[in-house]
């Protein structure tokens, strides 16, 4: 993206289950700021007008000097989770009207007589059949009747249906009847919000594709009034710039753009996680990475290889289950491939029906939040263990700006856990962050084991407010000997939307078997999508000879269920190259599954990503980071603590008296033997015994563990 005239800072704005970060990077100076805040649940917006406010008061910035806003949200994750979006129908053919409820008629546990799955958005009465027939090669084999829409929305405003979503056997290859129905119904309805599958997922797979229809239909008008909102407050404050946002795969589009499309949304906020971990893979010179982001709410992983993160065209929400695939809402959106590994700093601890400890799901977000905020929670939550632990200092967190109530964390933890179960605060304390930290090593374990990947051969790199606190004792668990600890954890995913670049992709099902393909088509459909999303990168403010274009096909050998990602030149596409694309799969699935087969492959959908240059944010964060250590930071050698508390390192060795030092005190070359704690404003790293470490060129703390 290209600094309009005058304009000098970005800012980037992250929403969390319990903070939201904001993170202005000043382009002029070569250097960056950062606040943190509590979430305003029942205004999102208000949290980040706050923010914004701050920093720019902070910083002396006007809001005129601002170039952009970049924002990410978990506003339609919420809504889709909670169910809180608007009532929402279906249009679909005739036939098809259950196709939400039957599903892929697959379960997730073969043994559970009694198996819930995730009730359908859109619910029977709302779901409405019209004839018409479109073939799978996208031949019309029945008109469709526009002229049953009357009855249709006769039923459809008896429902207090808000929102539609048009969903039509085969309509990925050719859209003709939807784009009827949505120019009727605009007419019928005008207070309708209208989307259709060809837009929003022109691929394959009907019940996938009517879910992600249903799912963007039912989060369309909150999302847009959100957006509407945001960018009507940013005017008042004197923006006169655009708003932009950050989709599931880690790509930055307009405000207009993301509108259209916010069930591309859903996993905003880590995704940009993942892009802020790149960042400071390149910074210490590592590609292979495990980004580790544990915040306020949930927890994630996610792995990069060769310095880009594993990217997915399938994403699931709202399961029923958290960690039973196929248990909640398919979704076809591009998106970084990440898995929710546990728990929050805010997930609820409790003794279940066995006795055992269990930690989460269920958090206490921001409102009332841990018992140590102080703001009426009264249960044990992992922030609570951590505090009672002695990793966190009550008097110093967000740099001293919140006090916590050690008291009231014991006090919690004795009444839920320490008293029932007969062992001592410390013991439960210890109990609940054993449980999460090996709850969510064996979830990231078993991830890399699925995409046949050695996590051990990967760094590990922390993120989120908690990802630091827990991340040494979870790398021991999984066998990662070194990690890279960046100074700004905290708001990492804030920092990865600054330094994400405005992009956008496109996907077009055209199944043939490689030896049928008509190339002719393909280049055309090709040609097209690329015009599309190039138009929409423009558009957002990137100058058009900056714009790269790349192709990829998904494919899969004859009678499989499931596809590679495989890369492709578009001269292969022009010329017709089957013999390229041949062993581009080839090696695309023996990366993937460490053999070939004998049997002809096929293509499936055709993916075009267009973008603009990667921001420069690397080498700003190396000025800003070097510029912001203290006058009296320690020189290149043994560091200095700040002072010394009791830290708890497991039930042999208890509390340890151990020294605690200010990263901000922190030069180039300094090394530092555990244990230790090292504090900044928005994140604490616990450095047990047997972990040691020293400070890189780019102020990352490299650690390692000692065999």
């Amino acid at each position: 993206m290209t600094s309009s005239e005058g304009a000098r800072c970005r800012i980037g704005v992250d929403i969390g289950g319990t903070f939201t970060d904001v993170v202005l990077w000043d382009l002029a100076n070569s250097r960056t700021e950062k606040t943190k805040l509590l979430t305003t649940p029942d205004d999102p917006s208000r949290a980040v007008m706050a923010g914004i406010a701050r920093i720019l008061a902070d910083c002396g910035v006007g809001a005129g000097e601002v170039d952009a806003v970049i924002h990410g949200t978990t506003l339609v994750a919420n809504a889709l989770i909670e169910r809180k979006g608007v009532k929402t129908g279906l249009i679909t053919t005739r036939g098809f009207r259950d196709v939400l409820e039957i599903g892929r008629e697959w379960r997730y546990d073969l043994f559970d007589l009694e198996i819930e799955m995730p009730d359908p958005i859109a619910e029977r009465p709302g779901r409405q059949e019209i004839t018409e027939r479109i073939g799978p090669d996208g031949a019309v084999i029945r008109d469709v009747e526009l002229g049953e829409l009357e009855g249709i929305v006769e039923v459809i405003r008896e429902n207090g249906i808000a929102s539609v979503a048009v969903c039509l056997l085969h309509a990925y290859r050719n859209p003709a009847h939807e784009v009827a129905i949505r120019d009727r119904l605009r007419v019928l309805a005008p207070e309708l919000s209208v989307s259709i599958s060809s837009t929003v997922s022109p691929e394959m797979g009907e019940y996938e594709r009517s879910s992600t229809t249903v799912a963007n239909a039912y989060v369309h008008p909150i999302f847009k009034t959100y957006v509407e909102r945001m960018v009507a407050g940013l005017s008042d404050m004197g923006f006169a710039r655009d708003l932009l946002l950050i989709l599931s795969d880690g790509r930055l589009v307009r405000q207009d753009t993301a509108t259209e499309f916010p069930i591309r949304l859903v996993q905003s906020g880590p995704a940009a996680g993942a892009q802020a971990a790149v960042l400071y893979g390149a910074m210490s010179e590592t590609e292979d990475l495990l980004c580790f982001d544990m915040g306020g709410t949930t927890a994630k992983a996610c792995l990069i290889e060769n310095g880009e993160p594993q990217r997915s065209a399938t994403f699931e929400v709202a399961r029923v289950f958290r960690f039973a695939e196929g248990s909640g809402l398919p979704l076809q959106i591009p998106a970084i491939d990440m898995i929710e590994i546990g728990a929050g700093g805010g997930s609820i601890a409790r003794v279940d029906r066995l006795g055992l400890i269990q930690v989460g799901p269920d958090s206490s977000g921001s409102d009332p939040g841990p018992a140590c905020y102080g703001l009426g929670g009264v249960e044990p939550t992992v922030t609570d263990a951590d505090l009672v632990l002695g990793y966190l200092d009550p008097d110093n967190f967000l740099g001293g700006e919140m006090q916590l109530d050690r008291t009231a964390s014991a006090t919690a933890i004795t009444k839920a856990l320490a008293e029932p179960l007969g062992i001592t605060v410390e013991e439960a304390a210890w109990g609940i962050h054993e449980i999460v930290t090996g709850n969510m090593a064996q979830a990231a374990a078993i991830h890399a084991i699925e995409k046949g990947l050695n996590v051990e051969k990967f760094t590990m790199v922390p993120i989120g407010g908690a990802g630091p606190v827990h991340v040494c004792a979870m790398a021991r668990k999984m066998g990662i000997d070194r990690l890279i600890c960046p100074v700004g954890a905290g708001v990492a995913s804030a920092i990865g939307m600054l330094g994400a670049p405005i992009s956008f992709e496109l996907a077009q099902a055209n199944m043939a078997h490689l030896d049928a393909v008509d190339w002719r088509e393909i280049a055309g459909m090709v040609r097209g999508m690329a015009a599309q999303a190039q138009d929409m990168v423009r558009h957002a403010g990137v100058a058009a000879e900056t714009i790269t274009t790349t192709f990829s096909v998904m494919m899969r050998y004859v009678g499989q269920g499931y596809e590679v990602e495989v890369p492709v030149h578009g001269d292969w596409i022009t010329n017709g190259d089957r013999d390229a694309v041949a062993e581009s799969f080839s090696n695309s699935y023996r990366r993937r599954f460490g053999r070939i087969e004998a049997m002809p492959p096929e293509t499936i959908t055709w993916r075009v990503v267009v973008s603009g240059p990667r921001p420069p944010l690397r080498d700003t964060l190396r000025n800003t980071l070097r510029d912001g250590l203290r006058t009296d930071a320690a020189v290149p050698g043994d560091a200095v603590p700040r002072g010394a508390r009791p830290v708890w390192f497991g039930l042999e060795l208890g509390f340890v008296e151990t020294p605690v030092y200010d990263r901000g005190s922190l030069a180039p070359g300094t090394k530092i033997n555990g244990p230790a704690v090292l504090e900044e404003v928005e994140s604490t790293l616990v450095l047990p015994p047997d972990f040691n470490g020293q400070v890189d060129e780019g102020l990352n703390f490299i650690a390692q563990r000692q065999l």
